[in-house]
């Protein structure tokens, strides 16, 4: 029988470019389904790509605080997730919606 191992995009998020592109995909998905858990859970796994312990640091939470910010059916502050994206090396970009 074959082996697989799961899938986990984590390991192909190697620089802040590949990140931005996954969480802008990630953004869009999140606002055509009108689910917020799609991109906070790419924030999550952009932040594991790099790190959380690290991620953590540079944004100025524990990472306990990270991964409970970033859980399933969280309620992140704001400012939580703006730290964390700089730490990720990207930033909120804002545009008008299109029909």
């Amino acid at each position: 029988m074959t082996k697989t191992i799961p899938f986990d995009p984590a390991r192909y998020l190697k620089n802040e470019e590949e990140i931005a592109v996954y969480l802008e995909v990630a953004a869009e998905e999140a606002a055509e389904a009108g689910d917020n858990s799609i991109l906070l859970r790419a924030i999550n796994t952009a932040a594991k790509a790099r790190g959380m312990m690290e991620i953590a640091k540079q944004a100025g939470v524990s990472r306990e605080s990270l991964y409970k910010s970033l859980a399933p059916n969280a309620k992140p502050r704001f400012d939580t997730i703006v730290k964390v994206l700089d730490a990720l090396g990207v930033q909120i970009k804002i545009s008008a919606k299109t029909a």
